[in-house]
This record gives C-alpha cells, structure tokens and sequence, in this order.
C-alpha cells in the first residue's frame, strides 16, 4: 500500500507567493530580501495554523539561495528548528548560543527556528537577551508563537514583529478548491464552504477536515456529506426553523427542535446558530452589507429570498431573544424548556390574534365595560318593528305589547344598548337589494302608552295605522338618521383631561408608593429598577428618570404603561410623560456601614445632620 501524506503536507507552500491570506506579510519579508533590510531577530506571531512555520522556511531557503543551487535545495544543514515547548531550560540555550558561533559551511546565513517561543522559562529567556540582541553576521533567529503576550518586553523589543492574521473563508475555500481539483474529487461549492467555517481561519485545520470528509464520501464531496459527517447544523435547517416562527407554528417548531436533540446536537449550538442566521438574514436586507454574507452564490440566493419574507423588527426582536437566550443557557437548570420558550416567544413576534380568525365568535370583555344607559320610547318603537320588518307587518301582539311583555321588554332594553348603537350606526345601503334585505318594511312612529279604554276606541286605532310609514320609504331613511343623531347627542362624553399641578416631593412619593405596592404583589424586579433612582420633574408634566443599563430600561418600558396611569390617577394630571434616559457610568451605591446608611439618609433629607447635632446623638 502506497504511504499516504496528509494534504497539510503534501500541500505545503514552498515560495511566499503559494501561502495563503498573508499578502501582506509575504510581500514586507520579500521585498525585504531583495533590497537586504531584513533584520536578524523576528518574531512571527498570530492563531495556528495560519503560515508562521511554513513562512519561516520558505525566509531561511530563500536568504540562501544565490542563484546557483536547483530550486529542490532545502539547506537543511543551515535551518535549525528548535522546539520550545521540551527544550525550553537553561542548558537548551546556552547549547544554542555555542552553535551559534560556528559559522555556515553551505550557504551564507544559519537560520534559527524557535517554534512556540513563549514556552521559554525566564530564565531561558534572560540567557538569550545577550545573543539575540547582538546576533552574529552569518545568524538570523525566527521566533514562532501563538501567545505573544507570555513572551517578556526585553525580547520583544528586540524582534522586528509580524502580526499573522486569522484566513478567512473565501480564500481557505478558493485554495481547498484548488486542491480539490488537483486530486480529482468533486467538490460542490457550500461543501467546502462549510469546511472553511469549520476551520474558523486555520488553513492546517481545514485541510485535516478536507482529508477526513473526502475519506468519508469519496470523490464525490457534497454538502450533505460534509453536515453528517462534521455533524454540524447547515442554513437548510435553520431556514426551515425560520420558515415555522415566520407561521407561528409552534407545535411544528418544537417537533422539529426534539428531531434536532435526538440528532445529538447541543441546544446551546442550535441557539447560537439560529442567532447567526437571524444575522446573516438582516444583513441580506441592505445591498451595502449583503458583502458581509460568507456563503455561496447559490446559498446567498436563498438567505435573499427568505430575508424578503421577514420585517427588520422581526429580525432584530429575534436577535435579541436569542442573544438572551444563549447568555442565559449555561445558568439555566432546565435548558431545553429555555430553549422552547426562546422559539416560542420569536414565533409569538408576528403573531396577530385576528389574523386567522377575522369574525370571533367570543365577545371580548371590553365589550361589557361599557356603561349602560337608558334608551328612549322612540328607539324601543324602533327596535320592535325592526324585529318584523322584513314580514313588512308586525303582528298586533308586536305592536301593543302586553303590561307583562312591556315590563319584561323595558328590563332588557338596558341589557341591549350596546347593539342598538351597533344598528343605529350601520349606514344606508346604496343598492336596492342591500335596501330590500336590511333595511325594515315599516316603521311606527312613537305613540304614547294606552289604557284600557283606549284600547278598544277604532279612531285611535285607525290613527296609529295612518302614522306608519313605509321602510322604503325616504321618510323612513330621515326619520332613522334623526334617530342616530339622538343617539349620538345623548353618548357620554369623554373623560375630561386633568391638568392638576404637583411638586417634585409630591411626584416622589408618589412614586414610592407604587414601588411598596409591587413589592407587595411579588415584582421586585421592577420595584429595584424603580429604586434605582429618583424621579426628577422638568416642565411641570416630565418626569426624568436615568438607569445604569439599556436591559434596565427595556424593563421599565414593558410595565410603564401601569405606572404611568397609577401616577396619573394619584396627581391627578393625565398629560405627564416619563423620559428614560441611560447612564452607563452611573452606578447603583450599595451601603453596608452604619456611617454609609446615615450619610445615604442625609443626602435624602439634610435635616437629619441637625437633629444628630442638636441631641448630641451617635450614629
């Protein structure tokens, strides 16, 4: 069986121009070799796996070569690779200085690679001071590290510094392109697109991955393979997560999370994921961020398409939720009801309780809160012959009720003032046919109650049959319209709008009220927020309130519209505001002495530094 060499190495670069996202880095150490600037001690430094080592050798065979040798030449009698991670004493140094000394037998410069450099003891690095400051000629010293922080500032300063930086994902994913081609595996884009986030900037990482999905699905590299077999949650699934919180789907939304669970993936994975792509679906919606998007051309169409169908408020609310969620996941003692709360509370975003069911058959409660008020004989009249209009006679029984029906009818009339101001305001039709079906035959006018002997008298009744009108008629139309404005003239007012005038002490306790009244119904959350300052009055009706933290006023603004009515109602002012205004240097006090409680109260009241003078009294 051939010896298999892993594409790390096989692919290595071998000149500055193959290494990968260090343009800059390679162009400063090149130029630097042709026009001999290059200094003799250089510390390489930045996140693994992103050239440092491999940049280090290319320098040491390229400051060698003269012209003469064959471009195969890897002077490996004039590199020296030194481990500092095992060989990081003392005696390790002092053997390299007495190497140092000895000159080149090939070529012109002895390269020194000092891997992981800040593994040194100090010590070590003290004994180094010397040599690495005042190197000789013929000696060049390259430090490699991942932590430039642990090495001491005396080397530092004495090291011309190159910061490596993190490969991004276009260009780690164009070069696993270029090796994917050169070994004859076909490789779909969002496959290695994948690869290339995995390896979050690390290009040594994303060929280990590349290695082990291609020994998984072959030559064949696809998407699919590459999610099964890194186990990862692609944009597939989150996408069709945001297509159920789009519905408000929430039994299809928890389904789908327990399917996720039984994958074997993280709920706290799944969160931070599903943040990310409420991201990346915002940063779709603007052509001027859309760049920001790190997927393929063909997944980049689909976050468009389903960004479309998403508002920003949704988006940002989303966010947010799931940003919560993710801080407080690590804390939490039952983590996958936290999680479905978060789906739950993003799918009830754009959920409108009338969008699905326009006509409801349940009245709602505010329909019984509205006061009850008399209605007059004419609109009784009214109402009886709307109930036989379309027979266009009302039988006699109808007409001229019975004292027992009358009584009974006048009872209930109280009963039905909302829907008797529900018909008065309905308007004429303008066809015909909406006249022939809604509107009533007749109409009787208002005529006063009878007695018995009235009752029986013919000319009265003959009078009250030459009042009826016709409810086709364009009297009827008048007399319904004179009807409404009755109606209306006789509709309560409004609440008159208070402008009662109050002090600041006045607002204050107030406000210390309501804070003992929460506290009473168990929200101390709210009542310590309120506590966190006191309320300022400005232009006689704002009221100023300043908190350390936006978290805190975003609770504030949910119960403020209690708070608000509950302040209104007690200075009897209906046309006071309340500005909150956030103050990230303020800072809550908390006092714990007896001296820090009694010069807190002093602050509140200045009498109570008197009253401790004039008695004499101790704190």
């Amino acid at each position: 069986m051939e010896h298999f060499v892993v594409s790390a190495r096989k692919y290595r670069p071998q000149t500055f121009k193959d290494v990968v996202g260090q343009q800059a880095i390679t162009n400063t150490l090149a130029n630097a070799i042709a026009h001999n600037h290059l200094a003799q001690a250089l510390l390489f430094t930045g996140p693994r796996g992103v050239g440092k080592t491999t940049c280090a050798r290319i320098l040491a065979k390229m400051i060698n070569q003269d012209g003469t040798q064959s471009p195969d030449e890897d002077f490996a009698f004039n590199i020296f690779e030194l481990d500092a991670a095992s060989n990081n004493s003392v005696d390790d140094i002092r053997n390299l200085i007495d190497q140092v000394r000895i000159p080149p037998q090939v070529g012109t410069y002895k390269v020194y690679i000092i891997d992981e450099v800040h593994m040194l003891s100090t010590s070590a690095f003290n004994a180094f001071l010397k040599t690495l400051e005042e190197p000789p000629k013929h000696a060049i010293f390259i430090l490699a590290t991942t932590e430039k922080h642990k090495i001491i500032p005396t080397i530092l300063s004495r090291c011309q510094i190159f910061d490596f930086k993190r490969i991004t994902v276009t260009d780690a994913k164009e070069y696993l392109k270029y090796i994917a081609e050169q070994e004859g595996v076909n490789a779909e884009e969002d496959a290695l697109q994948i690869i290339a986030q995995k390896a979050d900037g690390a290009m040594r990482d994303a060929l280990s991955i590349y290695d082990r999905v291609v020994s998984f699905s072959g030559k064949d590299l696809t998407r699919q393979a590459v999610t099964e077999n890194l186990n990862v949650l692609d944009y597939d699934t989150y996408m069709q997560v945001t297509d159920l919180l789009l519905d408000n789907n929430i039994p299809q939304l928890l389904v789908l999370f327990n399917d996720i669970l039984s994958n074997g993936f993280d709920g706290h994975h799944f969160v931070a994921g599903l943040a990310s792509h409420f991201r990346d679906l915002l940063v779709c919606k603007d052509q001027r961020t859309i760049q920001l998007l790190e997927v393929g051309e063909q997944t980049k169409t689909k976050y468009f398409e389903q960004s479309q169908k998403t508002s920003q408020q949704f988006l940002l609310q989303a966010i947010d939720l799931a940003n919560e969620c993710d801080l407080k996941y690590k804390t939490s003692r039952n983590q996958r009801l936290l999680v479905e709360l978060c789906l739950m509370q993003i799918a009830s975003v754009t959920f409108d309780g009338e969008k699905k069911n326009s006509s409801p058959k349940i009245v709602p409660a505010s329909h019984f809160e509205q006061p009850a008020k008399s209605i007059s004989k004419e609109e009784k009249s009214i109402i009886r012959n709307n109930e036989y209009g379309q027979n266009n006679t009302a039988p006699k029984e109808a007409q001229q009720p019975s004292a027992e029906n009358r009584t009974e009818n006048d009872t209930c009339a109280t009963e039905t003032t909302t829907a008797n101001q529900e018909y008065f305001s309905k308007e004429v039709p303008n066809t015909s046919e909406d006249k022939i079906k809604e509107e009533p035959a007749k109409e009787v006018q208002p005529q006063p109650q009878q007695n018995e002997s009235t009752k029986t008298n013919p000319v009265a009744e003959t009078d009250t049959k030459t009042e009826r009108v016709s409810g086709l008629s364009l009297a009827s139309i008048r007399k319904k319209k004179q009807l409404e404005a009755q109606v209306k003239d006789k509709a309560p007012e409004r609440e008159a709008v208070m402008t009662g005038k109050f002090t600041e002490t006045q607002l204050q306790a107030a406000w210390d009220d309501y804070v003992h009244k929460l506290k009473k119904r168990g929200e101390k959350i709210l009542a310590s927020i309120l506590e966190t300052d006191l309320p300022t009055l400005k232009n006689d009706n704002e009221i100023h309130l300043e908190l350390p933290a936006e978290s805190m006023k975003l609770d504030l603004e949910r119960g403020q519209h209690k708070l608000m009515g509950f302040l209104k109602a007690r200075l009897k002012n209906t046309t006071i505001t309340l500005v909150i205004d956030v103050n990230e240097t303020t800072a809550k006090k908390f006092v714990f002495t007896p001296i820090e409680k009694y010069n807190k109260l002093k602050e509140k009241n200045p009498l109570l530094d008197k009253l401790r003078t004039t008695f004499d009294l101790d704190v």
